[in-house]
Formats: C-alpha cells, sequence, structure tokens
C-alpha cells in the first residue's frame, strides 16, 4: 500500500485508511492517492491538496513557453556563452526554480529539510520520471537529497553530491504579501507548515564558500539583502529580485 511505504521511507506517522478528517489530530496531513502524494491542511478541508507536477500545468506552461535562457533566474544563474553550471538549489521546497533550471542544461541537487516537503518533492520527481518527454532530463539532471543545508554545506566535510558546485542557489522563506488565489492557497499551507528560515543569513556566508563562481538569492522587493551583505549586482523584477553574489567571472565557451 502506497500510504504505508511513504510512512516508512520518511519516518511519517501512518494514520491507517482516512474516513474522517475531523478525526485527524495533526495540523496537516499527506494523502497518498493511487495517483500521487498530496499534503493537506487539517483545518482547512476544502483546500485542494498541494501537489509537486513537473509535467502538466503551470510548472510545464513555463517550461515549454517561459523564455528559455532569456528569463531572469536563467541571466542571474549565469546561463550564457555555453555555460551550463552544476547548481545547488539549497532551498528546494517544491522543486519549481530546480526544475526549470534543469530544463535548461544545469545539473541540479537539490536540498530540503522538512521531511513532508522532501516526500512530496521526490513523489513529483518519480512520476516524472516515468514521463515520455522529460522523464531522461530529469533522470539525469534533478537529484534531491533530503537534509539540513547548513549541514550539509561544510566546507571542511562536504558530502560527495556538492562537490564542484557551480552556483548555489536560494530561495528562503518569507512573508508573501501576494494576493492571488493561486498563491494565498499555496503559501498559507506552505508558510504555516515551513514557517519562515530565520538561518538564512547563515545559509548565505556557507553558500560563497563552496559556490565556485557565484551564489544568487531571490528576495521580495521590500526586503533586505542576506546577512546585510550588499550583493555584486541584482536583477530586478515586478515583485522580486535575484541578488547575485559573485566569487569567480564565468568561463566562456
Amino acid at each position: 500500500m502506497q500510504a504505508e511505504q511513504v510512512s516508512e521511507t520518511w519516518g511519517i506517522p501512518y494514520g491507517g485508511e482516512l474516513r474522517d478528517i475531523r478525526k485527524v489530530k495533526a495540523p496537516f496531513y499527506l494523502l497518498a492517492t493511487d495517483n500521487q502524494l498530496e499534503l493537506h491542511k487539517t483545518d482547512e478541508p476544502k483546500l485542494d491538496g498541494i501537489v509537486v507536477d513537473f509535467v502538466s500545468g503551470a510548472v510545464g506552461h513555463r517550461r515549454k513557453f517561459g523564455g528559455g535562457r532569456g528569463q531572469d533566474i536563467a541571466k542571474a544563474i549565469g546561463l550564457k556563452h555555453g555555460f551550463s553550471p552544476k547548481v545547488l538549489d539549497a532551498t528546494a521546497g517544491l522543486g519549481r526554480d530546480a526544475f526549470l533550471l534543469a530544463s535548461l542544461g544545469c545539473d541540479m541537487v537539490m536540498i530540503e529539510r522538512q521531511t513532508p516537503v522532501a516526500a512530496l518533492l521526490n513523489d513529483g520527481l518519480q512520476r516524472a520520471k516515468h514521463d515520455d518527454e522529460i522523464g531522461e532530463m530529469v533522470a539525469n539532471h534533478m537529484q534531491l537529497i533530503h537534509a539540513s543545508s547548513l549541514d550539509a554545506m561544510n566546507v571542511e566535510k562536504l558530502p560527495q553530491a556538492l562537490q564542484g558546485i557551480d552556483v548555489v542557489y536560494l530561495d528562503p522563506m518569507y512573508p508573501h504579501r501576494e494576493k492571488s488565489a493561486q498563491v494565498k492557497k499555496e503559501m498559507r499551507v506552505f508558510q504555516s507548515l515551513v514557517g519562515e528560515d530565520p538561518d538564512a543569513d547563515e545559509l548565505l556566508n556557507k553558500a560563497l564558500a563552496i559556490a565556485e563562481y557565484r551564489v544568487v538569492v531571490k528576495r521580495p522587493n521590500y526586503a533586505e539583502p542576506l546577512a546585510a551583505k550588499k550583493p555584486s549586482t541584482s536583477i530586478k523584477m515586478k515583485k522580486n529580485r535575484f541578488d547575485v553574489y559573485v566569487n569567480k567571472g564565468i568561463p566562456k565557451a
């Protein structure tokens, strides 16, 4: 049974067959259906569950029609002159930016420390690997590590998967002000579960120590730079910006 397998793999308590949502005592629960893993907020049963889907929906549309290497995130990472870096997404979350960068040619290593989120992300990756169009790309260019990035990015005992990282990408949690229904739903659930990232400043310092070329931090325009450290440059968008911290110039092909 899939639910039991998820429970055993991730060490998440198994509540048996769900018949009455009012009997669920935890604020959140993972629902394993025949097709996918879903995250639900117990006190808002009318909300759809959060699912990681790389094949269809908004993520699939962004891959096909988002603008390729001309997108702001691609410019921030440094995808130019034929440069296809090995990128560490140290705050992977639902993996959307990591998936986009992988589709543009990056080798992605993702770290997610929250167990329910890592389980969701892993479920999305496994399903995507069976897709005829993107399966090979996902299998060859996306790797998930369930760990704390603060622990994993230890330059003195760096794990094998984090050897040779060219770029580190950080997108720490922060209070969202967007009012669209989709963002409101996901962020209400996601922020309630994950909270903010009070150790984000420390993440920046660790990232700078292991990144060969640069660290890229996604921030809302109203937020101060991480660790009050002025970036080398910033790419500004309507609501957010990418702060780029350069360790070394990107090589030309």
